[in-house]
Parts: C-alpha cells; sequence; structure tokens
C-alpha cells in the first residue's frame, strides 16, 4: 500500500504497469493475492468501476482525476487475512528529473494504519518516513473533528513509529 502511494510514473501508463510494486514484496515471500490492487471509485456511485483500476490485466492509461483504490492484500486459507485500503486520486507530479509528464496519487482517505499490523523492521527508512507523514496528516486533518477521548486515541494511534 505504501509502495503505491508513493510512486511517481511517467504519463501514459495504465495500471497493470503500477500492480507489482504492490505485490513485490509478497513476490520475495513467495505470495500473493488474488485480486487487483485497487478499483476505480465515483462514476456511477457503484463499488469496482471502471474503466481505471490498478491490477494484472488493466490496459487502460491512469489519468490525472481518476479515483481508485489502493487495496493490496494477504489471505492464508483457514488462518487470517489483511487488507489495507486508502483512496487516492492521480493527479500531475511535480515537475523534477528531465520535465517529462509524471503523474502520482493524492491519498484522500484518512484513518490511521492499525500499528500492530505494522513490522517496523521490515519497513524501509523511506516507508517509514512516509507512514510517519501520513499519521501525522491523519492527526492533522481529523484532530480537531472528534471528541476529546477519541482525540486521545488519535494521537495514541497516529504516534511517529
Amino acid at each position: 500500500m505504501i509502495a503505491i502511494s508513493r510512486v511517481r510514473w511517467p504519463a501514459g501508463l495504465a495500471g497493470r504497469d503500477l500492480d507489482p510494486l504492490a505485490r513485490a514484496a509478497l513476490w520475495s515471500a513467495g505470495q500473493d493475492y488474488g485480486h487487483g490492487t485497487g478499483h476505480g471509485v465515483g462514476v456511477y456511485l457503484s463499488v469496482h468501476e471502471g474503466p481505471q483500476r490498478i491490477s494484472r490485466i488493466s490496459e487502460v492509461p491512469l489519468e490525472p482525476g481518476m479515483m481508485l483504490s489502493n487495496e493490496p492484500g494477504y489471505y492464508r486459507e483457514g488462518a487470517f487475512g489483511i487488507r489495507i485500503e486508502n483512496l487516492v486520486i492521480v493527479r500531475e507530479a511535480a515537475p523534477m528529473g528531465d520535465g517529462a509528464p509524471q503523474l502520482d496519487f493524492e491519498t484522500v482517505t484518512f484513518a490511521p494504519i492499525d500499528r500492530r499490523l505494522v513490522d517496523v523492521e521490515e519497513l524501509s527508512r523511506s516507508e517509514r518516513v512516509w507512514l510517519n507523514a501520513y499519521h501525522a496528516d491523519v492527526l492533522e486533518k481529523l484532530g480537531s473533528r472528534v471528541s476529546d477521548d477519541a482525540r486521545v486515541w488519535l494521537e495514541a494511534a497516529c504516534a511517529p513509529l
């Protein structure tokens, strides 16, 4: 989920080109999940809307304004399953390098990721930085909108790793 949240890519790529980024760590461990990484949201007020998606079969180029879910998961039959999901919107990325058009995602869902599910030792430094910045955004956007008791919980849930 972090890899998809952080990716920049050349304009013109489809969801199938990004999908392996979410699976790479699982593939390295001999694991995978049997669904797409994300689907379109918001066209007809339904779920799993296209034409955009992040999956092995997606051939539709991602374009600014498209909203998608970012929801990789892993499921061990008869034991457990986990899926972390946010919604993201494709946008034009800030210029850098040679100035070629690039896109990235803006996260639009803000809920803490349960720290009990995070093996901090498995995260790279840049993944930790991303997760801490995400949690800081969650606290900033939601902290003033919840009760005092909920804010105490939210502050603990969003504390830096």
